[in-house]
């Protein structure tokens, strides 16, 4: 059976936006008869907490988000993640990179204005001819290389359920960290196709690594999942929403006298499927999602929704 997923990366307390998310990736698969399925992206250790992820689990369960078969965990998988790594290498797509961070937006920086067309932030292929010599010069000198994809400028399109049709020039991306770690963008392609995810919801500031994560599935010979990117949630100063904002999580809200229905109700509303004053279960919003009527505009949330 085909699934749609939740990916949380348990660093802290999920937050509305990202419970509003999961409701959508919810619904999207349930409307259409798909199982699913909970991934936690806890690759990076010194930032994720297993109290995050039991609560992150424990809200969907409160929010009645179940999920099918048992949760994945990205940690358990580095395995599976070095195969796939290891395909890579052997078909000659990658090389070793030893640019620091700094040097990396120097270098995209000074790139911008440059005729060759290449967007803003890409990585400009400092390290792609580097011979024997001068890989082996940076080393002695104590850099570690990443390993990065050779994608030689790959342009992308798809076409997203809600932002429409989309076109990206694919940089020469990392695939594997410096300090031996699998990058999020190889281990999310991997576990998608492991997990039989065949649409892809989530936060839109994630759009723009959707045409590395389609080449990079290509290059591996996986499924490319169908996109649904969702406009975020802003504060009430129209940043991302965030603790500094005041009562932004569950228990928060739920300390506000707010209910689990009023919740799923704020959220039917905020996305097109409710109008005011409707009170709704999961179910019903699974019942009545439809691509054509969700909102293309972020949520406002303010200061009388999140009191300090």
């Amino acid at each position: 059976m085909s699934a749609g997923r939740f990916a949380p990366s348990p660093t802290a307390t999920l937050h509305l936006g990202n419970l509003r998310t999961a409701l959508v990736a919810w619904a999207a698969a349930r409307s259409v008869g798909s199982a699913f399925m909970v991934r936690i992206e806890d690759m990076d250790a010194a930032a994720c907490r297993p109290e995050h992820e039991r609560s992150a689990l424990a809200d969907l369960e409160r929010l009645g988000l179940a999920h099918d078969g048992p949760v994945l965990r990205q940690s358990e998988r580095t395995e599976v993640y070095a195969a796939a790594i290891d395909q890579l290498i052997a078909d000659d797509l990658t090389y070793p990179c030893y640019c620091t961070r700094r040097e990396v937006l120097a270098e995209a920086a000074a790139a911008v204005a440059a005729p060759h067309g290449r967007p803003p932030g890409a990585y400009v292929g400092t390290c792609r001819t580097l011979g024997a010599a001068a890989r082996a010069e940076r080393e002695a000198a104590g850099r570690r290389p990443s390993l990065r994809l050779r994608a030689e400028g790959a342009v992308v399109g798809f076409v997203d359920r809600l932002a429409g049709e989309r076109l990206g020039e694919v940089d020469d991306f990392i695939v594997r960290r410096a300090d031996g770690t699998p990058a999020y963008n190889l281990a999310v392609v991997v576990d998608d196709a492991a997990q039989g995810v065949r649409e892809v919801v989530r936060g839109d500031d994630l759009l723009d690594t959707t045409p590395r994560q389609i080449l990079l599935a290509r290059l591996l010979g996986l499924d490319v999942p169908a996109h649904l990117h969702v406009p975020l949630v802003l504060g009430p100063d129209g940043e991302r929403l965030a603790k500094r904002h005041g009562s932004v999580t569950l228990d928060d809200q739920l300390a506000l006298g707010r209910t689990i229905g009023d919740i799923i109700s704020l959220f039917a509303v905020s996305l097109g499927l409710a109008v005011p004053g409707e009170i709704l279960t999961v179910d019903d919003v699974a019942a009545r999602f439809d691509v054509t009527r969700l909102t293309r505009h972020p949520w406002i949330l303010t200061t009388a929704d999140l009191p300090g």
